[in-house]
């Protein structure tokens, strides 16, 4: 048996519990509903908003001021949360999903190695090594003369080294830029001179185109930033050239290992346009020639990140030849963020005719656009490595905004 006092600490516990559920469950609901109210609400121009329209949740709302502005929010007549209006282009987008060619010239010349330099028959040594060039350091001028081309750094090689003279090289890493002084050393196996490094001007491959815009002629493609395949960062671009490709065959992937596409192009035949920027977001810039779409024509309009639902959507893409497909995915999750992010969207593979013949996401059909409720929502971007069924996607609106494509409308329109 308790003591007297436990029993009536006991009761002044449960009474105060109880005291506190009835003052929080009264505000349980509105908080709920105030978690739920977004900071911002897009609005397409084509559809204008009445002010006594409420587009999203509340405890109760004012008429709004000016339709595309502002909406606030009250709970018991005090203002407690602000959703901004903002209203956007009627853009609409010719889908992509053609299998593309890309290639890209370096602004620079890239590091991707060292060798050593026979001086005589007992010492052997890299000079670039020697002078603290590493693996992904970027030669971005030599002697004052830029470097864009290895034929560049060969023939100011050979000169100084004919010459006695030293080349004094401006080297980017990372952020940062310094100079450092390199002589160049005879190699007498082959009677040339030369510096101890490897190095990389160009680099290509396939991936696939996600939209054109025909009115700005800018494109989005890959969905992704293209690595260097030693260095395995970022390849910085002088210029570069998106191509036609033709999807020669497919290898299958599996569980731990990811497969492929295969594709042949021709970079003087197959030219389609130029490439402007590599990003974390893929490949953008203009197109000399418009894609086109037969299933759509017409082109779509665009679905921002707070429109897309987990469930059914589609992806097109080119399995073999030219030939342009659509293919049933599902998306598992949507991860909408106010900053540009990669991984958007976490998508299944879902059509047995695709799962039969890639195994699901493979190599090359990163950029395929993903399609939800007749609106292009995002790109294909990467694989899950450990079940190649699945991967991620990111949003239209962050490769819309690398393609330098404005989506909202700078005139506001005022409520009539």
């Amino acid at each position: 048996m308790l003591p007297l006092f436990q029993k009536d600490h006991v009761k002044y516990l449960c009474g105060s519990i109880l005291l506190l559920m009835m003052l929080i469950i009264p505000f349980l609901s509105p908080l709920q509903e105030y978690i739920s109210i977004p900071k911002e609400v897009r609005i397409s121009i084509s559809q204008p908003v009445m002010a006594s329209e409420n587009p999203v949740p509340a405890f109760s709302s004012k008429e709004m001021d000016v339709a595309t502005d502002s909406v606030f929010h009250e709970y018991a007549g005090l203002p407690i949360k602000k959703t901004e209006m903002k209203p956007v282009k009627d853009l609409r987008l010719i889908p992509g999903g053609h299998s593309v060619g890309v290639e890209l010239q370096t602004k620079g010349v890239l590091v991707v190695g060292h060798h050593l330099v026979s001086e005589n028959n007992e010492r052997q040594t890299s000079p670039g090594e020697n002078a603290d060039i590493q693996i992904g350091d970027i030669l971005l001028t030599g002697n004052g003369k830029e470097l864009n081309h290895m034929e560049d750094l060969s023939s100011l090689v050979d000169q100084s080294g004919r010459n006695n003279k030293d080349i004094t090289f401006k080297v980017k890493r990372g952020g940062d830029t310094f100079e450092t002084s390199i002589t160049p050393t005879i190699n007498k196996q082959d009677n040339e001179y030369q510096i101890g490094l490897y190095v990389r001007d160009s680099a290509a491959g396939i991936g696939t185109m996600t939209f054109y815009d025909p009115i700005s002629k800018k494109y989005g493609a890959l969905g992704h930033v293209i690595a260097d395949m030693d260095t395995k960062k970022p390849i910085e671009i002088h210029e570069g050239t998106i191509v036609n490709s033709r999807v020669t065959s497919i290898e299958k992937g599996g569980q731990g290992v990811p497969g492929e596409k295969k594709a042949e192009f021709s970079l003087t035949d197959d030219r389609m346009g130029t490439i402007a920027k590599n990003s974390s977001f893929g490949v953008f810039g203009d197109l000399e020639t418009p894609i086109i779409n037969k299933k759509y024509q017409k082109g779509l309009p665009i679905g921002y990140a707070e429109e897309v639902k987990e469930g059914p959507a589609e992806i097109l893409t080119v399995l073999k030849g030219d030939k342009l497909e659509s293919f049933d995915v599902e998306i598992v999750r949507n991860m909408p963020k106010d900053s540009p992010v990669t991984k958007g969207m976490i998508i299944k593979i879902t059509d047995p005719e695709l799962l039969d013949k890639t195994g699901g996401i493979v190599q090359g059909m990163s950029g395929s656009p993903i399609i939800q409720d007749g609106k292009i929502i995002g790109a294909v971007t990467h694989v899950f490595v450990n079940d190649p069924t699945s991967g991620y996607g990111v949003h239209i609106e962050w490769m819309l905004k690398e393609a330098g494509i404005d989506v909202y409308e700078n005139n506001k329109q005022k409520a009539s």
